[in-house]
């Protein structure tokens, strides 16, 4: 048994993709999964599988299953365990005294971007907000908030070719907890 978190994009923003976190549940709980958590409506949610299956396979299996269940077909998931999770976090590089721990994000992304890719995005790091782009993670430092930075979903999205979803560090650290729970309880 492992405990996973599921970050999904794309779903209950601007009246798009409604789907209720008691719905999004049940078609957990019909892939096989339990020990289901849901946090938030943005799409947070943390199981457990015996599966033993690989994160790309969780993901396509959850894609599948929301595509299936709420006909949406473009909901994308990132899998996570709650150790992978936690390193993210700890790994941040804007995370020192004097930060703002507010004003940290995390932006997930399947895989690291190219060389050529991530050069060509340096070019938009300004004073203000900065990123630093990792394997699977694009951390974000946004000192007058996520609302009002250039540095999106879309953003990302646009300059790398590839789905992305944010998160911020209260939500990382609520999702890590409730993991932790998860496999205590199991």
């Amino acid at each position: 048994m492992r405990t996973y978190i599921c970050l999904l994009r794309g779903i209950n923003v601007s009246g798009k993709n409604i789907i209720k976190m008691v719905e999004l549940k049940k078609m957990f709980e019909t892939l096989g999964f339990i020990g289901i958590t849901t946090y938030v409506q943005s799409g947070n949610i943390v199981f457990t599988s015996a599966s033993g299956e690989s994160a790309a396979s969780l993901e396509n299996r959850i894609e599948e299953g929301i595509f299936n269940t709420f006909g949406y077909e473009n909901v994308t998931s990132f899998v996570r365990t709650a150790e992978e999770l936690e390193q993210i976090r700890d790994r941040n590089p804007y995370h020192s005294s004097g930060i703002d721990v507010k004003k940290l994000y995390f932006t997930f992304i399947r895989k690291k971007p190219t060389a050529e890719q991530v050069k060509q995005l340096e070019t938009y790091q300004s004073k203000g907000d900065q990123f630093t782009v990792t394997e699977g993670c694009i951390y974000l430092y946004c000192p007058e908030g996520y609302g009002k930075t250039k540095l999106s979903n879309n953003f990302f999205e646009n300059k790398l070719k590839l789905r992305a979803t944010t998160r911020n560090r209260n939500t990382v650290n609520k999702l890590i907890e409730l993991a932790k729970n998860t496999e205590n309880a199991c």
